[in-house]
Formats: structure tokens, C-alpha cells, sequence
């Protein structure tokens, strides 16, 4: 019992240290720790449609491969739009953009157990950029010289299409989601507004059931999770790669 509830302030600490951790006006890659998900399947999913500004976002119709070069070594990502069609379709045209190439990865936890590696702020492309400020950064689309945010977007298991702006705890989802933070997961980072995702991603280095319904898994890691394992606070994405599937974007 001891050894649980460690381990249960372990967890508890970090979340609240990541939080912490990204300071500014644009605290988009804070992972808040606001309720955890349940594995009670009884409840029929509430409905929370996107919103009519989403028809404007990139949105990945089916499935594609994202391979990340790091340190010499691919990360092979499978990045899916069917369950997560703006979220997949969001982080799939920044790849193809080349937003990744060259950024940091500014947070990583290992301790007091693994939890996750962090990066995607595309004020890591500069070098010269203070590295104690990166994770309060998000994507500026040069189109329209206006930050780029995606909504949470979550699909409860069993159901036909994901629900919107809202964690699974607000929108009374006892359900799984589909996409679940196993390690390995590939999700977006955000602030307290759910609304908040714009370019910084995580990739998860163990389960990590707490921020089921809370945070929104796009994909996995197929192949080179020990590349992932091995990553450090600092190292860059040297390139960033959809290898299959891009004709599955729809913008």
C-alpha cells in the first residue's frame, strides 16, 4: 500500500512540475493534471460537435507515416486520422510544412519515473533563443500571421466520431478513449484551455492512463522507441518526414 501511494505523489509531482515548468503567455505545452480517465464502459458518449472555425484546419482523412530523424536515427510515427482527424491532420501538415525541422526537445522527464519527452515549439529554431523559455511558444501560420490552435479532440471508444473542446470529465465520458496513452502514445501538449493545442507534441515513455480523456493521442511510435528512450533536453529534431499517406490530408 506504501509502495502505491509513492508511487501516486511520484506522478502527481511531475504533473504539477510540468505545469509549472512552462511559464508566458502562450502556455501551450503545460500538461495540467485535471481529473483521470475511468475504465467503466456503461455510459453512452454525450455528443460535442467541432465548431464551424474548424472547418478552415488541416484534417487527415485515413492514415500516414511520420518519420523523425533524431540524432542520426528514425523514430517511425504512425499519426492517425481516423480516429483523430484535425489532431493528425494538424501535426501531419506541420511536418509537411517543415515546422519540426531543427526544433528542441526542451522537456523531458525520467524521473522519478519515466514520463514523457517533449518538444515542438518552433521558437527552438533559433539558437540564439533563451532555452529556459521554450514550451510557451505555438505555430504561426504565415498565411494569415495568426497563431494556429487546434481543439481537444477525443474519441470515446466504441463511438463514430470524436468529441470536442471538452475533457472526457467535463463531458461526462465514462468511456476509454480510443486512442489511450500507452507508451509509445503520440499527443499534443496544451495549457489549461482545452482550445490550446497549436505545435508541441509529447510522446509518452511508459503508460500513462492518468491523462487518458484529458490530453489527445494522435498516434504512435512503431519503430524506434529506444531511439525516444535515449533523448535528451536539447536535442533537435534534425528532420521530420511524412514518408506515407499524405494524400490523405485534406486542407
Amino acid at each position: 500500500m506504501q509502495i502505491k501511494i509513492r508511487r501516486w505523489l511520484s506522478i502527481t509531482l511531475v504533473v504539477v512540475a510540468l505545469v509549472l515548468g512552462a511559464c508566458g503567455t502562450e502556455q501551450v505545452a503545460s500538461l495540467d493534471s485535471s481529473g483521470s480517465s475511468t475504465t467503466e464502459t456503461t455510459s453512452t458518449p454525450a455528443v460535442v460537435s467541432p465548431s464551424p472555425q474548424m472547418s478552415n484546419l488541416p484534417r487527415l482523412d485515413g492514415k500516414a507515416t511520420v518519420v523523425l530523424e533524431v540524432k542520426g536515427s528514425p523514430i517511425t510515427i504512425e499519426v492517425n486520422g481516423t480516429d483523430a482527424p484535425i489532431t493528425a491532420g494538424n501535426f501531419v501538415d506541420l511536418v509537411q510544412q517543415g515546422v519540426y525541422d531543427g526544433l528542441v526537445f526542451h522537456r523531458v522527464v525520467r524521473e522519478p519515473q519515466p514520463f514523457v519527452v517533449q518538444g515542438g515549439d518552433p521558437q527552438g529554431k533559433d539558437p540564439n533563443f533563451p532555452a529556459e523559455a521554450l514550451g510557451t511558444g505555438s505555430f504561426v501560420d504565415p498565411e494569415t500571421s495568426q497563431s494556429r490552435y487546434i481543439p481537444l479532440e477525443i474519441k470515446p471508444q466504441g463511438a463514430k466520431e470524436p468529441i470536442y473542446s471538452k475533457t472526457f470529465d467535463k463531458a461526462g465520458i465514462t468511456t476509454p478513449p480510443a486512442l489511450r496513452h500507452t507508451r509509445g502514445a503520440v499527443a499534443m501538449a496544451r495549457s489549461s484551455p482545452p482550445d490550446s493545442a497549436s505545435s508541441q507534441f509529447y510522446m509518452a515513455l511508459a503508460d500513462l492512463p492518468f491523462l487518458d480523456g484529458n490530453y489527445a493521442v494522435f498516434g504512435y511510435v512503431t519503430e524506434g522507441m529506444n531511439v525516444v528512450d535515449k533523448i535528451q533536453q536539447g536535442d533537435r529534431i534534425e528532420s521530420a518526414e511524412v514518408t506515407q499517406g499524405i494524400e490523405n490530408l485534406k486542407k
